[in-house]
């Protein structure tokens, strides 16, 4: 299978969400703001790259999940906090 099936050039979709899926797991232990959004370009191109009667789970799950890393750091970024909780 070429790497790109409409133009023939690019990462093949199985690199882009090993490398989404990747990002996005290692995105909830360390660096979620950068690694967040990089699985959601990589999910999204992954999506764009596969082929017409394909279901995008994997490219979709990715792209969950990087921006769920996003979002969480978002709020640990902000000092988000809520009555009761937390250490001090």
């Amino acid at each position: 299978m070429p790497p790109n099936s409409r133009t023939g050039t690019g990462a093949s979709p199985r690199t882009l969400v090993a490398a989404g899926l990747l990002c996005a797991a290692a995105g909830f232990f360390v660096l979620g703001i950068v690694l967040g959004p990089a699985a959601v370009v990589c999910g999204r191109l992954a999506m764009g790259r596969t082929l017409r009667g394909a279901r995008p789970v994997l490219p979709l799950i990715a792209v969950v999940l990087g921006a769920i890393d996003t979002l969480i750091a978002l709020v640990w970024l902000t000092g988000a906090h809520w009555d009761g909780g937390g250490m001090m």
